[in-house]
């Protein structure tokens, strides 16, 4: 207990130690109606408002219910763009299910479509063009808060309110944001955020993910930006001299938020101004409903906690694989909470409780639960490490491959392809991460690690974003390789340089050994006669 005091008092004293900054009015966008997207948003929003500042968002949800006060105003999307049916339309999926069988080439097309519409959605909405055509621009606002997750038209805003920018990232670390943020990635370990490798590739393995990451950035740069351009041009056009290009504003970001920590992403290059801010969502535990309090409670043999997230719903499983997991459930003695969106399941195992909606982070941090099936969604894998559970998990598209077998690989998950999943396999699957007390420690383990921090994630992310505002954008963070050509950064001049030099210098010596060659044999002939 008094080593528990001296350490609340060291964070304490950090605290009150750190550099204040003014209330600070601060423009959110978060666009994007992705909800688990906004588990982030969320809790960044309550922190900034917590130290006192002023925000204005454009959001795609309201936080209404949160009760975040008058230093709050919301400009609310209205309706709710459902991308999901682009999605279906655009690629012949029935259900998300299928998304598994999508190759990343049609991923990354399907993430390009979502982003142009529910970036050109939220432009056309009143509240914002009221923003993009306001006179009145400065010292309106300090900052802009933006996320990063195809919605780069929204960074013209920086250039109207002339401000700096900081950027919020719900996927973590990409190999794209090499070029936003100057520095290489290198993709012969660093592996493509939608691959399903670790950072121990095989050769052929690295041969496809340098493909993949290569494809992915030059799509960006010929296909993408210019419809995000023309996007920008379209709304931003009528209000400013000259709309900047999304490449050029994207290389004006002040610092980036990434919603990944160590150990839980491949360690790589960085730069000062890319902050690991992972976890910021997770909160201490909230005492639990009271039937799920009693019904994990009861659970003597443990419990298994069962979420596909808020995008894969378990209601749109196949007829034949969900009576596969209900039979493979009620053969077990563990308990089964399960995440099922319709009510109408028909006859549950004894064992198996279902909801529609279940509080995830309270949930896993009860003692009984000793298994989470999960989706590989990156702010579960993120609650279930904060908790120490081991996973089972089932991805389907994204960066969810790559979590899980980044889990895989630090022993603490065991991971599935859902079409390949049978009973034997799953009640395996489960009794294997239940008996085998190797997965319970390796999680503890990486547990304290993520844990383990010089300031708690919602503080730190608060106070890189104090820092750029009392820093006038903090300029000297920014890498002196975005201000090169890409020709340059990647010093293929100085490699020419150095190959035309090595040529003129094997051209000389074989110029050279020609002439002693011919001034030989005029002396060799000479000397004949």
């Amino acid at each position: 207990m008094k080593l528990q005091a001296l350490s609340l008092l060291i964070l304490y004293s950090a605290l009150v130690a750190l550099p204040q900054v003014r209330p600070a009015k601060i423009l959110a966008v978060y666009a994007f109606p992705g909800k688990s997207h906004f588990m982030m948003h969320t809790a960044l929003i309550r922190e900034l408002i917590q130290n006192g500042h002023q925000v204005t968002m454009i959001a795609a949800f309201s936080l209404a219910s949160q009760q975040l006060g008058s230093n709050y105003t919301e400009l609310l999307i209205e309706p709710v763009y459902d991308f999901w049916h682009d999605v279906k339309l655009n690629f012949g999926v029935q259900h998300l299910f299928d998304l598994t069988r999508m190759n990343n080439y049609d991923f990354l097309k399907m993430l390009e479509i979502i982003g142009l519409k529910t970036t050109e959605h939220a432009l056309r909405q009143p509240h914002v063009q009221a923003l993009i055509h306001a006179r009145q621009t400065e010292g309106v606002f300090d900052l802009l808060l933006a996320e990063q997750f195809y919605q780069e038209a929204f960074l013209a805003l920086a250039h109207k309110y002339k401000i700096p920018i900081v950027t919020t990232s719900t996927l973590g670390y990409e190999n794209h944001m090499s070029q936003m943020m100057g520095l290489i990635t290198p993709w012969s370990f660093v592996p493509h955020g939608f691959m399903p490798f670790t950072d121990r590739m095989s050769f052929m393995e690295r041969v496809r993910n340098t493909y993949v990451s290569l494809y992915e950035d030059l799509d960006r740069l010929f296909n993408y930006f210019p419809k995000m351009d023309a996007i920008t041009e379209l709304y931003f056009g009528p209000v400013l001299a000259e709309v900047p290009k999304v490449r050029h504003m994207e290389t004006q970001i002040s610092v980036m938020l990434l919603n990944s920590h160590a150990p839980l992403t491949t360690a790589r290059p960085t730069v000062d101004a890319m902050v690991p801010v992972g976890g910021m969502h997770i909160y201490p535990p909230k005492p639990l409903p009271m039937d799920m309090q009693s019904f994990l409670d009861a659970a003597t043999d443990g419990a298994i906690y069962f979420s596909l997230g808020s995008n894969v719903q378990s209601k749109e499983m196949p007829a034949h694989m969900l009576q596969l997991f209900l039979k493979v459930f009620g053969s077990m003695k563990q308990r089964v909470l399960w995440k099922f969106e319709d009510d109408s399941i028909g006859q549950l195992p004894p064992n198996v409780m279902i909801r529609k909606w279940l509080p995830q982070a309270d949930i896993l941090a009860h003692p009984n639960i000793k298994v989470f099936i999960t989706h590989g969604g990156l702010f579960g894998t993120q609650e279930g490490v904060h908790y120490a559970v081991p996973m089972l998990g089932i991805p389907f598209y994204c960066d969810q491959h790559l979590n899980m077998n980044k889990a895989v690989l630090g022993g603490y998950a065991i991971s599935l392809h859902f079409q390949s999943i049978t009973e034997q396999l799953l009640r395996h699957s489960l009794l294997q991460l239940i008996e085998n007390a190797s997965y319970a420690e390796n999680v503890q383990r990486v547990s304290r690690i993520f844990r383990d921090r010089p300031l708690p994630p919602r503080r730190s992310a608060v106070y890189w974003i104090e820092y750029v505002i009392r820093h006038k954008g903090a300029p000297h963070m920014r890498s002196a390789g975005l201000d090169l050509r890409w020709y340059q950064f990647y010093l293929l001049d100085v490699i020419s340089f150095v190959a035309a030099v090595g040529l003129a210098v094997l051209l000389l010596l074989l110029l050279a050994l020609r002439l002693l060659r011919g001034s030989g044999k005029k002396h060799s002939k000479s000397k004949s006669h």
